[in-house]
């Protein structure tokens, strides 16, 4: 038998994780600090309890991501998604769960297996020596959070998180909008048109201006403090502190010339910055916000431009605790500074129940084939898996990553197909079969080389 894999917190990609290692014949420890160490947000003592929303979101594996994700962890006997499926609600199209049984049922599942052994003990340092996954989640304990900012060099894992919105590029349109960077810097065709710019005039902008000021907003909870992340200030917060406040900050005019309308000089200008190497997300510049969802759509649907505009993810503040994976996790998931500890879950910036879950179960399978002697093929960057790994280990911008769900947008193109909405059916069906068939190879080789 091989030596213990240790995993530090029992939520949904510790217990994923646990369960891949498992299954493959290495012995598991997980720590768990709760119920002796409670938090804020957790009721139970329960691995993998579900502390917000009991909905894992659309099952549609042909035409949504997370419904694909869904497809890939169920082909690899994933544990979350066993008990999903077991302890499902009506709802629709979405995953729904009914939340204590799911969790007591993941928990019974682990407890009762003879290679997992549950301590029940905070963890409050690194582990000098592994193989250790650290899932602790956005509550990640203020002693372990202190000991991985140490190591990693961040100045701190938590705090008061305001994040800009991310819009689908192939949603915009650009019959308003245009491709320019200021005053057209870079050396290269692509530096200079590095910005997308959506162009406002005086009434447009006061009328954007009254919107953001009558939004409703996220209130802090009592004994919260607005410290927010280092130049996430929302949006809000400067068009409080004047109206021209925006004009000569995130949305100034200067050094841009709109094409479609050369002698006109905007009033106000929105930038988006593309926010994947792949160019089908772009991230409205300077736009971190505390409105609320609803809120959001409204007012941003606001910008000329963005009229029609899809998001793959609204803006928020929240508390959040998350590494700056692109930086420092290479992509068997492990800190490059040491190597025996590996990241899985919302530490790692993905978002949701269902991504993190997912990264337990790479994580699991790949600290697995480590212990083992063996090494597993890259996943596939067409899959779900492979998009959302990819995203955080290298393929988001390092400088100003925030945690993501998955989404289409993550995804290489399929060569051939027709962007725009009239074909979107037809583009995400192809993505999904092609995302199928690689993951099926994949998991096929990842089963021949652990079993």
């Amino acid at each position: 038998m091989s030596r213990p894999l240790h995993i530090i917190g029992g939520g949904m990609a510790g217990s994923e994780a646990a369960w891949q290692a498992v299954n493959t014949g290495v012995p598991v420890v997980i720590h768990e600090m709760r119920p002796e160490t409670g938090t804020f947000a957790h009721q139970t003592g329960h691995l993998a309890e579900m502390v917000c929303s009991n909905s894992f979101r659309s099952d549609d594996s042909e035409q949504n991501a997370v419904g694909l994700l869904h497809w890939e962890m169920r082909a690899a006997d994933g544990l979350i998604m066993e008990m999903a499926d077991r302890h499902r609600l009506p709802a629709g199209g979405a995953l729904a769960v009914d939340r204590e049984p799911f969790a007591a049922a993941v928990d019974d599942r682990l407890r009762r297996h003879p290679l997992v052994t549950l301590s029940e003990q905070e963890v409050t340092t690194l582990p000098a020596d592994g193989p250790v996954i650290i899932a602790t989640g956005p509550l990640t304990s203020g002693a372990l959070a202190q000991a991985i900012a140490a190591e990693t060099g961040q100045d701190s894992l938590a705090f008061f998180d305001a994040i800009a919105p991310i819009v689908y590029a192939d949603s915009i349109d650009m019959s308003k909008a245009w491709m320019q960077s200021r005053y057209d810097k870079g050396e290269t065709e692509e530096e200079r048109t590095a910005y997308l710019n959506c162009p406002m005039d005086r009434d447009q902008y006061e009328a954007f201006i009254d919107a953001l000021l009558t939004a409703d907003k996220t209130a802090f909870k009592p004994g919260e403090t607005a410290g927010y992340f280092d130049g996430c200030l929302p949006i809000e917060v400067m068009a409080e502190r004047g109206r021209e406040t925006l004009r000569y900050g995130p949305m100034k005019p200067v050094g841009l010339t709109n094409p479609h309308q050369p002698e006109v000089k905007a009033h106000a200008v929105v930038q988006l910055r593309r926010d994947n190497k792949l160019g089908t997300l772009y991230n409205i510049v300077g736009f971190q916000t505390k409105m609320k969802y609803g809120a959001q759509a409204t007012v941003f649907k606001m910008i000329p431009g963005l009229e029609n505009a899809r998001f793959a993810r609204l803006g928020g503040i929240h508390r959040n605790t998350f590494l700056n994976s692109p930086t420092l996790i290479d992509d068997q998931m492990r800190l490059r500074s040491k190597p025996h500890i590996r990241f899985a879950g919302q530490i790692t910036g993905v978002e949701g129940y269902v991504e993190s879950a997912a990264m337990g179960l790479l994580a699991g399978r790949l600290a697995a084939a480590e212990l083992i002697g063996q090494s597993l093929p890259p996943i596939p960057q067409v899959t779900a898996m492979g998009a959302l790994i990819h995203h955080i280990t290298g393929g988001a911008e390092a400088r100003t990553f925030q945690p993501m769900n998955v989404n289409f947008g993550l995804f290489p193109p399929v060569p051939g197909l027709k962007a725009g909405r009239r074909g979107r059916r037809d583009r995400y069906k192809a993505y999904t079969d092609r995302a199928k068939q690689a993951w099926s190879d994949w998991l096929g080789y990842s089963v021949s080389t652990l079993h």
